[in-house]
């Protein structure tokens, strides 16, 4: 057998920031930070950055008064925000800058006095903390079935945003759905969704005709590495998601000759390393690599870290 790595695949620059604040609080405040929510979702990142003194959480409540608290990637509700200052928590926000401008666009909007259609998942930590910064009512929904049947209190005032970790492809359908019911609806040019998710799930659709079976790395609970393993179905290849090598299994390679490998935005390149060394010890002879097209968008520390 030979694999092929997709590219880019990864950390993106949002994930890379933001486990980079982790690093350099613990740096310069010691240990513990206190972190509201898994800063990305990669139990290998979790269960590092906790071995140096980062302690994850789910409520502010559970993060002692004064102490160093940072928000996650995916971004927090306002009330979030208020409840951290009434408390005197000091305050570093990882946000993805991606998932801020989305904040934005939606705050812009309803202040024009629109509705908000929020297309992504229920429960997502983005969804709750995008939902969490607007003032008014938020329908969120991702299938062109429940544009359908949504009820709205004025359909000449409607607005639209995204989830950032869906991409184009995810997005295209619901969103033509939407314009096609509610003709006067406003939204983001598509060049505003995530380059990240897009672009692994470009390589992914380059690599799937090239290999017969395909291997994601990333954790279940990561929504663009979940993408990544429907897409590859989608495109004809058994693909499976893993977040460990140990997940491996060799009936998965049973009568494949080229196995592709990828990851999600939030699993580290270590972790893509261990699976392929896996592979080698299932068969894998060689392995090459896709050229794509290389990332070099930075993101700037907030100014607490700079």
């Amino acid at each position: 057998m030979e694999a092929r790595l997709a590219n880019p695949r990864g950390f993106c620059a949002g994930v890379d920031r933001a486990i980079e604040i982790v690093e350099r609080a613990l740096e310069r405040y010691g240990a513990p930070v206190f972190v509201l929510h898994e800063i990305v979702h990669n139990k290998h990142v979790l269960e590092d950055l906790g071995g140096r003194g980062a302690v994850f959480v789910e409520s502010l409540s559970q993060v002692p008064e004064g102490a160093v608290t940072i928000f996650s990637a995916h971004g927090v509700a306002e009330s979030v925000c208020d409840e951290s200052e009434k408390r005197g928590l000091r305050v570093i926000d990882a946000t993805c800058p991606l998932v801020t401008k989305v904040h934005v666009q939606a705050g812009n909007y309803a202040a024009g006095g629109r509705e908000i259609i929020l297309i992504g998942h229920p429960g997502h930590p983005e969804v709750e903390g995008t939902r969490g910064r607007i003032d008014g009512e938020v329908y969120v929904l991702s299938t062109v079935e429940e544009v359908a049947a949504l009820e709205v209190k004025d359909p000449e005032r409607l607005a639209y945003v995204t989830q950032t970790t869906l991409s184009v492809d995810d997005t295209r359908e619901t969103i033509e759905a939407l314009r096609r019911r509610f003709p006067n609806i406003q939204g983001p040019d598509l060049k505003d969704i995530c380059y990240a998710t897009q672009n692994r799930q470009n390589a992914v659709r380059e690599l799937a005709p090239q290999v017969d079976v395909l291997i994601v790395v990333g954790s279940s609970n990561s929504s663009n590495s979940s993408r990544l393993r429907e897409l590859g179905e989608r495109l004809g290849v058994p693909s499976y998601l893993i977040d460990d090598p140990d997940e491996l299994q060799a009936r998965w390679l049973e009568g494949a000759q080229r196995v592709g490998l990828t990851a999600g935005a939030s699993a580290p390149e270590v972790l893509v390393r261990k699976i392929q060394t896996k592979l080698e010890h299932l068969g894998v002879e060689s392995t090459g690599e896709m050229d794509g097209n290389p990332e070099s968008v930075v993101f700037q520390m907030p100014p607490e870290l700079r």
